[in-house]
């Protein structure tokens, strides 16, 4: 039997937290541990027990989210999940709640709070074990004279694969040839601070790139913002038709699925709707099938870390068409989910500690 993954809850709404409560008692293999109004209180409860994840909000009486992260952080590292008002209409704050420690960021509506969260239960559950995987070592004990339940295994949403956006259609022919390649990166969990470390890093003439980065509709713009102010190159949140040329980057913007297309020896990108694949969209295996199909030979395939299989068949046909591939280690991956999944299936080439893929890019051709 599985031990749950516990849960602190710190928010000043006591709808928000009687919601949190009722939300994870219907998910097994997830339980709340606690909850708190404000940061004082919650750090009161932490010197008797640590969680394996806690839920943050920002906008709290006494003392912000964002410096309690910081005072967190210090004293007691603890994977954190951002669920606030705050980040929905401004970007900044959950770029800079990700900046300090946070996993991962879930926007809130100010109205109608308790049916979105009761609504967004797959997506919060998600983000709980992606942040529950990054924190090493045995789960910590309840200490409040009860033991912790135990979970039967989830029933998991049958996920689509690339198919339901892109056909899987043959691999292009090897004599596919272009002045230029092409990089697609894949990224989830811990991916943005990834990202960041790679692309400060990279010269002004590096081969065009297609990023997917698993996050919200609106939180790209201001991600690729921030991208292009570390960087040599161009970084943008991709729009239809964007051209991928020589010291540009685009970013799949959030709750869109991109694609790469060719036009002779061009590449541009289309941004479609769809389905989720692989339980997301952007899809990375959206991504990398489409460049497989129209590089080949020409493409390099990176998946970062990440929780999840979301680009692991995807690299594989990369590969297959001769193209170049390879996945952060697990020394270096905040969540070695996503590149755990691409060695398995024996679709990495190599597999690289973080601080060598901008090497890697910098001299692929």
């Amino acid at each position: 039997m599985k031990e749950c993954i516990s849960v602190l809850v710190i928010d000043d709404s006591s709808v928000v937290r009687q919601t949190f409560t009722e939300l994870f008692n219907s998910i097994p293999d997830i339980e709340l541990a606690d909850t708190a109004s404000n940061p004082y209180i919650a750090a009161s409860k932490l010197k008797k027990s640590v969680p394996d994840v806690i839920i943050l909000d920002i906008e709290m009486p006494k003392m912000d989210g964002l410096t309690f992260l910081k005072k967190l952080m210090s004293q007691f590292p603890t994977p954190v999940v951002i669920c606030s008002s705050l980040t929905e209409n401004d970007n900044k704050l959950a770029l800079e709640a990700t900046r300090l420690g946070a996993i991962e960021v879930i926007h809130k509506p100010k109205v109608g709070v308790k049916e979105y969260l009761e609504e967004s239960k797959i997506l919060i559950g998600d983000a709980v074990r992606a942040a529950a995987q990054t924190k090493p070592g045995k789960r910590s004990q309840i200490k409040n004279g009860t033991t912790k339940k135990s979970a039967s295994e989830r029933n998991v949403q049958p996920k689509l694969s690339a198919d339901a956006v892109v056909s899987d259609k043959a691999s292009p022919p090897a004599n596919i040839t272009t002045t230029q390649g092409i990089v697609v990166i894949g990224a989830s969990t811990g991916g943005t601070q990834a990202l960041e470390n790679i692309l400060e890093q990279l010269p002004a003439h590096t081969p065009g790139m297609v990023i997917v980065q698993h996050m919200p509709y609106g939180f790209t713009a201001t991600f690729a913002e921030r991208l292009n102010a570390v960087s040599k190159i161009e970084v943008k949140e991709a729009s239809h038709g964007d051209s991928v040329t020589t010291g540009r980057a685009l970013i799949a913007p959030g709750n869109k699925h991109i694609m790469v297309e060719r036009s002779g020896t061009r590449y541009h990108v289309s941004i479609t709707d769809g389905p989720l694949v692989s339980r997301h969209r952007p899809s990375v295996d959206v991504l990398f099938r489409s460049a497989a199909q129209c590089a080949g030979a020409s493409c390099l395939g990176i998946i970062l870390t990440g929780m999840g299989e979301d680009g692991a068949q995807g690299l594989l046909e990369i590969k297959e068409a001769r193209g170049r591939t390879i996945v952060q280690d697990e020394n270096t991956s905040i969540v070695f989910g996503m590149p755990k999944a691409a060695i398995e299936l024996n679709a990495a080439e190599n597999i690289i500690p973080l601080e060598s893929v901008s090497g890697y890019i910098t001299r692929f051709k």
